[in-house]
């Protein structure tokens, strides 16, 4: 037992280091040199557990698939909303999910997997955004497709200048802001009044992400 959690141990140590390797340097100027540096473990610990920086970076893209659990609230709008509060708290303190977030937007030598972060995030959205129609809360007619290509790309372009002006330290307010104008075209007039578009109270307390594989 006490070898199994070893190596649980130092595969979280490779990741939290590349994450933050690849999350300042980008994918193809990061190295394995600089990653097991940080780590402080040894290339047979890190080839142990990844055979290649490319693995490395696949396991990495998990995290973003983690953080794509949607609140439990019955209203499906406000989950939908509160989802990308979450997403951005995360962003906001997370280097594991910034790494990821970087590997899906970077045009570099890695090779992604079939089901990209960004067809995660547009199933996720789509499946909560048909929920929301079931229960009448949109506009009678909308283009689901439509408004979930708006919202993920919306989120992607806020979160992209957030952290090229403020390092993201302003993201929730830009995300308040993309909500602000993209209600009126997506949900019922009815629904606006009822849905809050700051980020949830319980996102001040929330607890620090755990590792990718724990």
């Amino acid at each position: 037992m006490a070898k199994q959690e070893r190596g649980t141990r130092s595969r979280r140590a490779i990741l939290r280091a590349a994450a933050e390797v690849f999350d300042e340097r980008g994918y193809d100027a990061a190295s394995t040199n600089e990653i097991l540096a940080r780590s402080g473990l040894t290339r047979g610990a890190l080839y142990h557990h990844f055979p290649s920086k490319e693995a490395i970076a696949a396991a990495l893209l998990e995290a973003h698939s983690e953080a794509l659990v949607a609140p439990d609230d019955s209203t499906k709008m406000q989950a939908i909303i509160d989802l990308t509060f979450g997403f951005a708290y995360r962003l906001q303190r997370d280097p594991v999910l910034r790494a990821s977030v970087r590997l899906a937007v970077e045009d570099t030598s890695f090779t992604r997997p079939v089901n990209t972060p960004y067809e995660q995030s547009s199933a996720t959205i789509r499946g909560l955004l048909e929920q929301a129609r079931e229960q009448g809360e949109t506009l009678p007619g909308l283009d689901l497709t439509e408004a979930t290509t708006m919202i993920v790309g919306s989120f992607t372009g806020m979160q992209v200048m957030s952290q090229v002006y403020t390092n993201r330290k302003d993201l929730p307010e830009r995300v308040t802001t993309m909500w602000r104008l993209l209600l009126p075209g997506i949900v019922s007039p009815g629904m606006i009044g009822h849905l809050r578009v700051t980020p949830p109270p319980a996102a001040a307390a929330a607890p620090e992400p755990a590792a990718v594989g724990a």
